[in-house]
């Protein structure tokens, strides 16, 4: 008889997650949903975010980790490695360790989506750059990253692009 040990589910709300505004140019928000922190899984972490119209994710590899990003609503368009792909309503990718990569709200309304990253560490980013959030709560008046940011980068194992 095959013998297993039986995993936990994990159910994350809609409104439920630490959640943080995005500095320019990723003006919008994310909502960390399932992570290391709040749940018994520590190989992967999970969340959402919402890229207003004309904002973008900054030019970026991570050192260590595998991004998977599906596209639940809007329309833009990822660069990777200096290729172009569009991006809209069930678009999913997976950006390798070590990739250069950018993602773009091209279309009038929000672009929203859903990543994935193995192992986690994105959650972490996030609440170093950016500022808590309450669900339902006007957005704040466009901010720049902290003035640490190259020290954060290095902690949080980003690979900057080469200029």
């Amino acid at each position: 008889m095959n013998q297993f040990t039986k995993g936990q589910t994990v159910v994350i709300g809609p409104e439920e997650g630490e959640s943080f505004w995005q500095p320019i140019p990723s003006t919008g928000f994310i909502t960390s949903k399932i992570t290391p922190y709040n749940s018994p899984y520590d190989s992967f972490s999970s969340g959402i975010q919402v890229l207003e119209p004309g904002s973008s994710v900054r030019q970026h590899a991570h050192e260590r980790s595998h991004e998977l990003i599906f596209i639940y609503d809007g329309e833009g368009y990822a660069e990777v490695d200096g290729e172009n792909y569009e991006l809209r309503q069930g678009s999913m990718m997976v950006v390798g360790r070590g990739t250069q990569h950018m993602i773009f709200n091209a279309g009038k309304n929000h672009l929203k989506m859903m990543w994935v990253i193995f192992p986690p560490g994105l959650e972490d980013w996030f609440r170093a750059i950016g500022k808590p959030r309450t669900s339902g709560e006007p957005a704040p008046e466009p901010f720049e990253r902290p003035d640490d940011i190259s020290s954060i980068q290095d902690q949080q194992r980003f690979v900057r692009p080469k200029d």
